[in-house]
């Protein structure tokens, strides 16, 4: 089964008399009363990253990969804590040294704080972040409406490429080469945006695992559909020149996920006031399709031509 049917069969009943746990169908805790927000990520080496080669890299991506649950729910992380797993390589006094500096680097820039965690000695290296903030309201999954827009941050693709390339799938020059690793390793977080979601949003996920599969996630109670226009999804001038080049088809590096960019519909009421406010937030937003009752299945629309759902679903955990 896949991670999703586990939980949803042995530990959602678990929950029952929980209403903050929000029945483990979402990225988050929410105590309501308490106003406090909580996500907790796992990264595996050979999983979730490929090696621990460049410790810097690793721990910005994890870290940047966790406070984004928090960023698309309209949340803004103040905390983190760290579990640390490895051995004698991965954390020696070089890497130690590079890791907290990195760290350091990552709580200037995104305001937040290293507030506690543990370590543990294991032959791979793992990591578990889990993510911390305050407020009083946050977008879920499944709150979205028929006839919602649906819109994404940023670009989408990038990310997969420069995976590509770091598993020698794909040669390009030093310089093509270094803007995809950059965007795989460090992606840029849409953060200007995320305390406002709350005012436009009826609900929002971030790609994590895929633009489609996280799409399906976010309208998975709400018997709903979505229709995409793939050639609406937004990619880079560097990702598009890429596909020309290659011959490479678009859909099979826009639906695989690590773009940490954000997922959210809206009703089509506010699509003035959405245009306008990331116009000032000089934050590229783009209108992708929308969701719909009066549909039997999702639909990814190809010009004329509709793609299969199944073969785009993106990353998941199979036990």
């Amino acid at each position: 089964m896949n991670e999703f049917t586990l939980i949803q069969k042995y530990f959602k009943k678990l929950t029952y008399k929980n209403p903050s746990a929000l029945d483990l169908n979402d990225d988050v805790f929410f105590d309501k009363k308490r106003n406090i927000v909580v996500s907790t990520d796992t990264y595996v080496e050979g999983v979730h990253f490929i090696n621990f080669r460049n410790p810097d890299l690793v721990i910005k991506k994890i870290v940047r990969s966790s406070i984004s649950d928090l960023y698309c729910k309209g949340v803004k992380p103040k905390f983190i804590f760290i579990g640390a797993s490895g051995n004698n390589n991965s954390f020696s006094k070089k890497n130690l040294n590079i890791i907290s500096k990195s760290l350091q680097e990552e709580q200037k820039k995104y305001h937040i704080k290293l507030s506690g965690g543990d370590t543990t000695k294991s032959n791979k290296t793992i990591f578990t972040i889990m993510s911390l903030g305050y407020s009083k309201k946050i977008v879920q999954r499944n709150k979205c409406k028929n006839g919602d827009d649906i819109y994404v941050t940023g670009n989408i693709g990038d990310s997969y490429l420069g995976l590509q390339i770091l598993q020698r799938n794909i040669l390009l020059n030093r310089k093509k080469y270094n803007y995809f690793i950059k965007k795989y390793y460090l992606p840029d977080l849409p953060t200007k945006i995320s305390s406002n979601l709350l005012n436009f949003a009826n609900s929002s996920i971030d790609i994590s695992d895929g633009l489609f599969g996280d799409l399906s996630k976010l309208i998975n109670k709400s018997e709903l559909f979505y229709k995409v226009e793939l050639n609406k999804i937004p990619i880079s001038i560097n990702l598009r020149k890429y596909l020309s080049k290659s011959k490479k088809r678009k859909i099979n590096f826009v639906s695989k996920g690590d773009d940490y960019q954000i997922i959210f519909t809206s009703p089509k009421s506010k699509r003035n006031y959405i245009q306008k406010f990331f116009k000032k937030m000089n934050q590229k937003v783009t209108l992708i399709g929308n969701l719909t009752k009066d549909a039997k299945n999702n639909e990814i629309i190809d010009g004329d031509n509709l793609i299969k759902h199944r073969n785009n679903e993106g990353y998941s955990h199979n036990f």
